[in-house]
């Protein structure tokens, strides 16, 4: 007879899948017998996480995602009650670090570290709370930062994007008390993952590295 494990039968979405601590999360939520539904940008490299948990005899659903596009956000939510059932649980997990100076003006990626890290998460949990409050059940689970407690240099526009989602939380959790949802937010430290090579802040790589 086999024995449950403790996420058996839940249904969760994690975020920014493809890498890093969204990855490692995936492959742990599902070997603890939830079903996964993973969602990134780059379809191949889910691709391979969902092969990784296949393996070990969990269940994973690579959906192919922008967090800054609603739409894509709706549809893969559908996709994913459509395959799996009511979602569970949202991990919001997607998202941009660059390291750079405030004064070197790399306003792009201002932009890009705000649409993902502030406007992704409104969009998922947009996605799904509704349902949640109707089951009277559901656990809203974003991922911030160390930074979003105090702010370090050459991170003031991703910090602020970490402060956000902290304020978002503290707030939609009062709003939610009585519901039987849930949110909660993990702050993760330092982590050996890719995200941040992309930043091309030529004073800052000098200035850290």
């Amino acid at each position: 007879m086999a024995v449950p494990t403790p996420l058996n039968g839940k249904v969760i979405i994690v975020t920014g899948a493809s890498s890093g601590i969204g990855k490692a999360s995936a492959i742990a939520l599902a070997a603890e017998g939830a079903s996964v539904i993973i969602a990134a940008r780059r379809l191949e490299k889910l691709k391979e996480v969902q092969d990784e948990i296949q393996k070990t005899g969990g269940r994973a659903l690579p959906i192919k995602c922008d967090v800054t596009i609603r739409e894509q956000v709706k549809s893969m939510v559908r996709e994913a009650e459509s395959s799996y059932g009511p979602i569970d649980v949202l991990v919001n997990n997607a998202g941009v670090f660059y390291l750079t100076l405030m004064k070197n003006l790399k306003e792009e990626q201002w932009d890009e570290t705000l649409e993902v890290n502030c406007k992704g998460v409104n969009n998922c949990i947009g996605a799904v709370l509704c349902g949640m409050i109707d089951r009277k059940r559901g656990h809203i689970v974003n991922i911030t930062s160390n930074v979003a407690r105090k702010g370090e240099k050459c991170m003031a526009v991703y910090s602020g994007s970490k402060f956000y989602v902290e304020g978002l939380s503290q707030s939609l959790r009062k709003e939610l008390l009585g519901t039987g949802v849930k949110v909660t937010c993990i702050q993760p430290g330092d982590t050996q993952t890719d995200i941040g090579s992309d930043s091309n802040d030529t004073e800052v790589i000098i200035l850290i590295f």
